[in-house]
């Protein structure tokens, strides 16, 4: 973007309350924000960017919208959360500048949308990344708390009002976490772990030091150290690099009892092995928010695990999500006008 660009003509592509359109051009006066609230989804909650499925535009409103999103150099959101219109609009507008995406992985999106070389160049992508990673690294402790303390057995026994004799719960200040990530999730995760004196091992592609993190070693080293854990917590996002990492080889060389939690992509893991694995008790229990295909297909296995606890992808859902987002968007705006770098620029070779 030029950087003696003086202002910025933004268009909001998914649906944003008045309210935080007003923040955004409270926090940066510089912004042009075009809006036509009529043409959006109604919300029916926070973060509901793809909004109300039964809403439907006449073609009318269908023509006022697209023109609209043609005419940005910024989009606040990918149209209709549908990669095809991302690409419909990309195609339609040389203009286009930057895309900011609402979810913290929305690389999967630009992906999908198929985008030519010329218009990846052209084109700054920036993710909702950092957002989530609070409530999230919250889900993932939960989940490696109610499998430290057998959850699943409690609620059995109540279920069955069966005061059964006592037994040994896990600790969790006697584990060793496998976190499998260590970016903004996996390290507000690590933060956490350090609280509560967990030994932590984290997988970082650049093996630099990070605090809290007794050992950092490469995502392909993961079935080498799988069978020293108590405990994996995945963050990470769906690339062609992270897809099935969490493969037959690495869960069969797990530990038995291995507690597995995942709050990044569900691609991560490979679902079948995750099966055996939690059949043969190699993994005794897993807490998922993330799945390969989402919704979770009512034929999954996994919906009848006994050892399993599923989340449908609403552990980072929170009221402030939609305020932070347009925080992070207004900042990263100031950053473009000013011709500096802007936070959580996307990666357009792995597209994360």
């Amino acid at each position: 973007m030029n950087s003696s660009q003086s202002r910025l003509r933004v268009v909001v592509a998914s649906p944003l309350s008045e309210e935080n359109c007003r923040r955004i051009l409270e926090l940066e006066p510089r912004i042009d924000l075009i809006r036509d609230q009529s043409l959006y989804p109604p919300m029916r909650h926070a973060a509901d960017f793809g909004g109300d499925p039964s809403f439907r535009r006449t073609p009318e409103q269908q023509r006022a919208f697209e023109a609209m999103v043609d005419s940005a150099e910024a989009l606040y959101g990918i149209p209709d959360v549908d990669p095809a219109a991302l690409r419909r609009t990309a195609d339609a507008n040389p203009g286009l500048r930057w895309v900011h995406t609402m979810a913290a992985g929305g690389g999967g999106q630009i992906k999908a949308a198929g985008l030519s070389p010329e218009q990846l160049d052209r084109i700054v992508v920036t993710t909702s990344a950092g957002v989530h990673g609070g409530p999230l690294a919250e889900f993932a402790i939960f989940g490696l708390f109610a499998g430290a303390k057998d959850l699943p057995k409690l609620q059995a026994l109540q279920r069955t009002h069966t005061w059964a004799g006592r037994w040994e719960m896990r600790q969790v200040s006697e584990m060793t976490v496998l976190v499998a990530g260590l970016g903004g999730i996996g390290t507000e995760v690590v933060r956490r772990l350090a609280a509560l004196g967990a030994r932590v091992i984290g997988t970082s592609r650049h093996e630099r030091p990070v605090e809290h993190v007794d050992r950092v070693i490469a995502p392909d080293r993961i079935a080498e150290v799988v069978g020293e854990v108590d405990a994996i917590i995945t963050t990470l996002p769906g690339t062609t690099a992270t897809e099935k990492l969490f493969s037959y080889d690495v869960l069969r060389a797990a530990k038995p009892g291995t507690i597995l939690v995942n709050v990044g992509r569900g691609t991560v893991i490979d679902e079948d092995a995750l099966v055996e694995a939690l059949a043969d008790g190699r993994i005794g229990f897993a807490a998922l928010d993330v799945f390969a295909v989402e919704p979770l297909p009512t034929d999954s296995p996994l919906w009848d695990s006994p050892n399993v606890l599923i989340s449908p992808h609403t552990g980072g859902l929170n009221a402030a999500e939609d305020r932070l987002i347009a925080e992070l968007f207004a900042a990263n705006a100031t950053r473009l006008l000013d011709g500096e770098e802007p936070v959580n620029r996307m990666n357009k070779v792995d597209f994360y």
